[in-house]
């Protein structure tokens, strides 16, 4: 029952591929806002590094979408040329492995508000305690990292499983996703 069938494979891989450009184009946007605001400026968009793990394991309701689907927007990034270089598909499987805990959680029962924005919270955590020892918050004041972190998991929770699940009901809505788990549910909400 649990196993992939070839159209789920193939639209995780493309919005892991569309996700990755997402996120390309938001660096520029996190640069801007660190500069306004110090490091915590990218942790007020954070959110938007994880949504693909969400949107994939909100359609495709299957154990390892959401680590799957960040693992592989990572390396298109990687290919696509992000400065970070390999070591960014370490952060993407860290990432991903954040949000699938919070459907692990739920033994990929629960797939609605809360979990997603609890997926997007996961998501923030994990990749938070990463770049903690990665990108040496410890210089920072611990004020300052705690306001990081809050800000980050805000962002998760917002970006990543609110507008991700709006991103992926107006998906659902537009028929588009109707052999998809989503669409499924979609249609019997409104069959009435």
């Amino acid at each position: 029952m649990n196993s992939w069938k070839l159209k789920e494979i193939v639209v995780m891989s493309v919005l892991s591929v569309v996700f990755a450009v997402v996120y390309l184009a938001f660096l520029p946007v996190g640069k801007i806002l660190v500069g306004f605001f110090g490091p915590i400026g990218y942790d007020l968009i954070f959110g938007i590094w994880f949504i693909v793990s969400i949107i994939a394991a909100y359609i495709i309701r299957k154990p390892g979408a959401a680590f799957l689907s960040e693992t592989i927007a990572a390396a298109v990034e990687v290919l696509l040329g992000n400065a970070v270089g390999p070591m960014l598909l370490v952060s993407g499987m860290i990432q991903g492995l954040g949000a699938e805990s919070a459907f692990a959680m739920t033994r990929y029962k629960r797939y609605d508000l809360f979990t997603l924005m609890l997926a997007g919270v996961m998501a923030a955590v994990f990749s938070f305690v990463w770049g903690y020892f990665l990108s040496g918050y410890a210089a920072l004041s611990t004020g300052y990292v705690v306001a990081m972190f809050i800000a980050r998991i805000i962002s998760g929770a917002i970006i990543s499983g609110v507008a991700g699940k709006a991103l992926s009901d107006a998906l659902a809505k537009t028929g588009v996703l109707s052999s998809f788990a989503l669409g499924k549910e979609y249609r019997r909400k409104h069959a009435a």
